[in-house]
């Protein structure tokens, strides 16, 4: 999720396209909210683990 956060603050920004960039701030934010989350050992979405 970080990741595709990334790759959209990147087109967003190369292109011009707010919208882009809006959701790409979100998804790092949620991405690495839900990184520390996992990494605490804390079950996320009511799993601890997504395998």
């Amino acid at each position: 999720m970080i990741v595709l956060g990334l790759i959209l603050l990147l087109v967003g920004f190369l292109t011009g396209i707010s919208i882009l960039w809006t959701i790409g701030i979100v998804l790092v934010i949620v991405g690495a909210v839900l990184w520390i989350l996992g990494a605490t050992g804390r079950a996320v979405g009511g799993r601890k683990y997504w395998y």
